[in-house]
């Protein structure tokens, strides 16, 4: 596109719909494995192991949100 003499406004169109498509991508496979930790932390009776999945689970989180 930019090779190409695209318009600029374009070129971020297609940008903005490129990031878009990731941020749910990301947003699906947090939620995925969110809803993976918390039923597994529910299905363990050690208190270690269920603080163990929602640390996981929070860690998950930051990463989506600092990017």
């Amino acid at each position: 596109m930019v090779d190409g003499d695209a318009d600029c406004i374009e070129i971020l169109t297609q940008v903005a719909a490129v990031t878009h498509a990731l941020e749910a991508a990301a947003l699906m496979l947090v939620d995925q494995h969110l809803r993976d930790c918390l039923q597994r932390g529910a299905a363990t009776t050690l208190a270690d192991e269920q603080t163990e999945q929602v640390e996981q689970a929070l860690r998950a989180v930051e990463r989506l949100l600092r990017t």
